[in-house]
Order: C-alpha cells, then structure tokens, then sequence
C-alpha cells in the first residue's frame, strides 16, 4: 500500500501547474488518497503491535526530515533571493514543514502523538480496553469530519486569506487523524470483516471518486482538495479498497518499505525538471509523463544506489 502510494505522490507533484485543465483536476483528485494510506498504514501496523514506540518513531521521521529541510531551504534560498531568513521564520518553516511538500511530516508527527495518548489512556490490551479504544478512535473520526467541515468557514469568519486557509487545511489534524484512526479500527476488527467485499468496495470507492472530482471541477460547495468531506469519503474507501484486495507485488513492497526517503527527496527532482528544463513547452501531458517517469525511476535508483553503498546509520539519517 505504501508503494503505490508513493507513486501517486510522484504523479500528484509532477502534474503541470496550476490545475486548471479538466483532466488534470480529475487525475490529481484521483491520486489523492495518497497521504491517507500512509496514515491508514500507520493506524492499522500500530494497533497490531498494541503500541506506539513514540521516541523511536519520532527519531525516524524527524532526522531524515530535518537533512532533507536543510537541502530544501538552501534550494528555495538560491532560487528565491528575497526569501525570509529570520530566525523565528526559519523554525516555523521547520516545525510547520513549510518547505516544498513536507507538510506531511508535521501531519504525521502530531497523528502519532495523537495515536500514542490513545492507547496509552487505552490501557493494558485487555478486551475492556480494546473497546476503549475502538469508542475513541470513532469519536476521533467525528472530529475529524466536524474539523473539515467547519475549519474553513470559522477562519474565513476572523478574516483569514486564501492562501492561508490552505496552508491551514493541508495541516487540519484531526481530519487526517480519522484516516489513522480508520486504519486502527480496520486493525482491531478485521475477524468481522467479509472477504467477499472487495468488488463493493471498489464499486463505492468509483463513486465516491466520481462525486469528488466533480465537486472540485465544477466547484460545488466545499470544493477543497483536501479537508472536504467527499474527500474523506473518497480517501476512506479507496484505503478500505486497496487493503481489501491486499496486493503483493515485491517491487511495490521494496518501494513502499523506502517511501520515506522516497517522499523527502524525488521533489528535488520535480523541481529541477520543473525549473531547468523546457519540459512545459511539450506540452500538458507530455510534460507529466515525462516528468512522473523520470522522477520515479531516478527515485528508486537512488534508493537503491543509498541502501547499496551508504552504511546502515547513513541509511537511517536519509530514511532509507
């Protein structure tokens, strides 16, 4: 599941910019799901084992990050001569992850902080505290639809900008948390679950699709690319979908185990193909093709060119 999401991360950031051509809406609404499944991995692996080995998670997500902030700082730095160096700046940028796509780290970071307090208020793994579990993590899926449903209109409200407001629902917590938390519950109740449902599922993951690429293309009502409901809905069942059918595809499984390192470093790619090459003037579509395939392969070659010849500690800094 990681390593088709990862790939639909190449496809999402290698898509011409802006999203204004109708085949490019509905191919970015497509591969949306993406951040979702990897927090529908981490919820679903977490309740497996019973708990959240916080400090280690945590050392593994952010020493690679803050390797990969540095490069990314210095890349937008030389490009950008009027960038903000200030020191309180800086750290937000950190902390926010407000460099290039790594919003995710800070999304994953505080999903984990949240995961580890429930089942640390969970309890010792008993049946009692299995349902304790399972009562929060659908009262968190709750507040993650009421968080995506009212956080736009309330800052909007207080007057908050555009570009603010999007800055802001790229990091709406308890809306990505649901995606966790879905993950858990699949976790705790998968006995109940029937094999026979894959073809239903995959029926009411192309509706959903089809309801939130429409509301985004023709802009109906909350049209947002990510904290809207038809995009929890979408998300959800594609997740649901993909984890029924469990594909085990060896190359996807090598992917996926290396999508950290992945997700930190193929953007350098898409930048330099963006900003140093003429790939634009082939065109929309031809630009993407050309600009997702060499991004994935140069990815995965330096994957595994990392993992071939750097050491197991320089593996871990890199998040390979």
């Amino acid at each position: 599941m990681r390593g088709i999401a990862i790939l639909m991360v190449i496809g999402i950031h290698s898509l011409p910019q802006p999203l204004d051509a109708i085949w490019v809406k509905s191919l970015d609404a497509a591969l949306r799901p993406c951040v979702p499944v990897f927090l529908f991995a981490s919820g679903y692996l977490t309740a497996l084992s019973g708990r959240v080995p916080l400090a280690k998670r945590l050392k593994a997500a952010l020493i690679p990050y803050a390797i990969a902030f540095a490069a990314a700082y210095s890349y937008m730095a030389v490009h950008n001569p009027a960038m903000d160096h200030r020191i309180g700046t800086t750290l937000a940028r950190f902390g926010l992850g407000y460099v290039f796509v790594y919003y995710y780290v800070f999304v994953y970071v505080c999903c984990t902080l949240g995961l580890w307090l429930v089942f640390a208020a969970g309890g010792d793994g008993q049946p009692a505290s299995r349902q304790r579990i399972a009562t929060v993590l659908l009262l968190s899926i709750g507040c993650g639809l009421l968080a995506g449903s009212y956080l736009d209109p309330a800052m909007s409200r207080v007057g908050a900008s555009d570009a603010l407001l999007d800055e802001i629902r790229m990091r709406d917590i308890p809306f990505w948390f649901s995606f966790v938390a879905l993950g858990a519950l699949t976790a705790i109740f998968k006995d109940l679950l029937e094999q026979d449902m894959r073809r239903a599922l995959l029926g009411a993951m192309l509706a959903a699709y089809l309801f939130y690429a429409a509301v985004r293309i023709f802009n109906l009502g909350d049209a947002a690319t990510y904290d809207s409901t038809a995009f929890l809905l979408y998300a959800a069942l594609f997740c649901a979908a993909v984890f029924a059918i469990q594909p085990r595809s060896p190359l996807l499984g090598w992917i996926g185990s290396g999508s950290y390192f992945i997700y930190l470093w193929h953007i350098f790619i898409v930048m330099a193909l963006r900003d140093h090459t003429g790939l634009r003037q082939l065109g929309g579509v031809a630009n993407f093709a050309i600009s997702c395939g060499l991004t994935a392969l140069i990815s995965t070659a330096a994957l595994l060119a990392v993992r071939q010849f750097a050491s197991p500690r320089i593996c871990r800094w890199l998040g390979a």
